[in-house]
């Protein structure tokens, strides 16, 4: 479900960017992520964490930094929503302020997290499993192309609130616990990252056809450089799915690191055929000329 679209160029933040959907996740790869590892050079191995050496972000210093960007108006407009709550009915008038404080930074601002901060309080209060893992999701999204490890902790922590509260809803939901794990491999948020991946596993094996699961996975060993592996849970998705952009952008993306020229330029001509963003199929089709 994508409620804004607008057109990525290199140039802009990615805090900029609200990431809900998976053809805007595809953006953000081919822009954001870009070709980070040399052709032929594995990563560093999924090694255990240390969690408490990572720089913790506060959302409140976020929430400054982003109301420096906004005009007198815009200023005043925020204060009074925040300033709304008064007596009576103080849970719906929270949770009315809280959609109204998501709606202006989403839609009229564009940044993600004051958006994805009261998206995710709204639904704390609302406690539906639906609104609780749609705003778990919004975290996870950029989670995963996300490189700084405090903003990595900051995405995962909340994320990983949001996804508790949801199995405690529906403990039996595979997607949320899928996600959940999700949070310890690429959150920092624990100084070993199995606790994520035994659980998600799990779920795959009883399940190959768990695209998430898969992916989740596959994303995971491209952490790790274990690539042939990655490989093969791309594949599992792409056979699935011949639809899914994300995983054979990140399938091609992980022949071009290891040298597989063949198979990279098939891949990126794949996800190339099936986008209309033109900066994207521009970025795709200097890709493919390189591995030419």
């Amino acid at each position: 479900m994508i409620y804004l679209c607008p057109l990525i160029l290199k140039k802009l933040k990615k805090q900029q960017i609200l990431l809900l959907g998976s053809a805007i996740s595809l953006l953000v790869l081919l822009f954001f992520v870009g070709r980070t590892v040399p052709h032929g050079q594995p990563t560093a191995a999924l090694a255990k964490t240390d969690s408490n050496a990572v720089k913790k972000v506060d959302f409140d210093r976020l929430l400054i930094h982003a109301k420096e960007r906004l005009t007198a108006d815009q200023v005043q407009k925020v204060a009074k929503i925040e300033n709304s709550v008064t007596r009576g009915d103080v849970k719906k008038q929270q949770l009315q302020a809280y959609k109204q404080l998501a709606h202006f930074w989403g839609d009229s601002i564009k940044l993600f997290e004051p958006y994805a901060y009261y998206t995710a309080e709204a639904a704390k209060l609302e406690n539906s499993e639906k609104s609780l893992t749609f705003a778990a999701h919004l975290f996870l999204n950029n989670l995963k192309t996300e490189g700084e490890a405090g903003m990595q902790n900051w995405l995962a922590t909340n994320a990983k609130v949001l996804f508790e509260k949801a199995l405690e809803i529906n403990p039996g939901s595979d997607s949320s616990k899928i996600g959940l794990g999700a949070c310890y491999i690429f959150g920092s948020i624990s100084n070993d990252p199995m606790t994520g991946i035994a659980p998600i596993r799990e779920i795959v094996d009883k399940n190959p056809n768990n695209q998430f699961g898969q992916l989740i996975l596959a994303l995971g060993g491209v952490k790790s450089g274990q690539f042939d592996k990655a490989i093969e849970r791309l594949l599992i998705i792409v056979n699935i799915d011949p639809e899914n952009l994300e995983a054979a952008l990140n399938l091609a993306e992980v022949y071009d690191r290891t040298g597989d020229k063949a198979n990279a330029v098939k891949w990126y001509t794949e996800v190339k055929s099936k986008i209309n963003n033109p900066a994207a199929q521009k970025e795709l089709e200097e890709r493919i000329k390189a591995n030419k």
